[in-house]
């Protein structure tokens, strides 16, 4: 049993048999842990579905006099990584990938600093965890550091029945790279706690200050896991540092990851004995302007919330949405008061109302929305958008991507007005991060 401590090391071989798959032998080694570019290039080509012709012109128009940088779309699926790569404009996309095929990525993101420097969270049932560093924007991959230790003894949380359950590491939900440093990095995992890295991945030390809150014992799962999965830095403040975990909500430090204090007042979880309670409600993620970091926007199990003092306070801004589930939350690059979420049937229905892909947008930080949906499919759709599958890049038409559980990447070049695929037919998409390149 795992009892706090994961070491990643290389399967070794047994019988003769290079790799395991449901019981079946296979003639091929993923060798995750060596360094390697394994991708097969595609072009695709983005085409306004109602129009039927290519929407370049369109796209070329609202983009005059943008400088010319790129983008990159980074895309973990539950079958491997993909890296979507187009210039300023957005209508031709390069497709590279698969990267580790086979294997759950969790997340797969970029580092703020510098461009090049990517970071991975794999997992997989037979191997285990692994994370996977390149240093070239992808073309490359190392494995770093894979040693995530809970400092003393673990002690335990509550399970789903209520009984005791003793802290155990399972992967890493989420990765986010420093604002300013290329080599450190953070870590949100399942169990819940947040881990950090100042040498590229190569070490990573707990911040225990957060699990080791006096609320700690009464954390419990949520659905998918007792997990950390959103972190959220202040761009002005180096010490201050938002997550987010499921089932306990919303943490808060001043001070760099010494002390952390419950930020929850405000929501109201009707599943848990007390609505209001300090602890225990299932944020599914949460978003904000850089422009502006004391405003916080949410997607609550049920329920779009708002922040205007850092977490303090919260109230709701579900407004006219057809339904208040969901899981992603997204904000315009430069306006601080344009809101996207993706509303989701229920929490038993993981699909869109209607069987319509629709996503929502607020142009007034919440309460009144409206439906995106020019190039969406707009009947028959039954798929998810999942918590870390939703993004924005930062060219002056700000761009929009979110991935699906049906294998699509829509993006969107003009701050959501029309939608095209980028990528069709890939693996349940679990993440998805855009960087907008020099």
């Amino acid at each position: 049993m795992n009892t706090g401590t994961f070491t990643g090391t290389p399967p070794v071989r047994r019988c003769g048999v290079r790799r395991f798959c449901r019981g079946a032998a296979v003639a091929s080694w993923p060798r995750p842990w060596r360094a390697r570019r394994e991708s097969s290039r595609l072009r695709a080509r983005s085409d306004d579905p109602e129009r039927g012709r290519s929407a370049d012109t369109a796209r070329h128009q609202g983009l005059k006099g943008t400088p010319m940088s790129g983008v990159r779309v980074l895309v973990g699926t539950r079958k491997g990584a993909f890296i979507l790569t187009s210039d300023g404009r957005r209508e031709r996309w390069d497709i590279s990938g698969p990267h580790f095929g086979g294997w759950e990525i969790y997340h797969l993101t970029g580092s703020p600093a510098d461009p090049s420097r990517l970071y991975m969270s794999q997992s997989g049932g037979w191997f285990g965890q692994l994370i996977q560093r390149s240093d070239d924007g992808g073309a490359t991959w190392e494995p770093v550091g894979n040693r995530f230790q809970y400092e003393g003894v673990p002690g335990t949380h509550q399970w789903y029945d209520g009984t005791p359950h003793p802290w155990e590491f399972a992967r890493v939900w989420h990765l986010e790279p420093s604002l300013t440093d290329p080599d450190t990095v953070y870590a949100g995992v399942e169990d819940a706690a947040l881990f950090r890295s100042v040498d590229g991945g190569q070490t990573w030390q707990e911040l225990p200050g957060l699990r080791n809150h006096r609320s700690g014992p009464s954390w419990q799962p949520g659905a998918g896991g007792m997990c950390l999965h959103t972190i959220v830095p202040d761009p002005r403040d180096p010490g201050r540092i938002v997550v987010a975990i499921s089932a306990a909500g919303v943490f808060r430090t001043d001070d760099a990851g010494k002390s952390w204090q419950p930020m929850n007042r405000g929501l109201q979880s009707g599943g848990i004995p007390d609505p209001d309670a300090e602890v225990g409600h299932c944020v599914h993620h949460i978003a904000m302007h850089r422009s502006r970091p004391e405003v916080l926007f949410m997607q609550k199990h049920w329920d779009v919330m708002r922040s205007d003092d850092a977490g303090e306070s919260w109230y709701e801004i579900s407004g006219d949405l057809p339904s208040d589930f969901g899981f992603p939350i997204a904000v315009h690059a430069h306006e601080p008061d344009t809101v996207y979420v993706v509303p989701i049937k229920s929490d038993s229905e993981h699909y869109p109302p209607e069987g319509k892909l629709r996503v929502y947008r607020s142009r007034t930080g919440g309460n009144e929305w409206e439906p995106l949906t020019k190039g969406l499919p707009q009947s028959h759709c039954y798929v998810n958008v999942l918590r870390d599958a939703m993004a924005v890049d930062s060219l002056d038409s700000c761009g929009v991507y979110f991935g699906t559980t049906g294998g699509q990447v829509y993006a969107s070049a003009d701050a959501g007005d029309s939608w095209a695929p980028i990528a069709r037919d890939l693996p349940p998409v679990l993440s998805v991060e855009v960087q907008t390149l020099p």
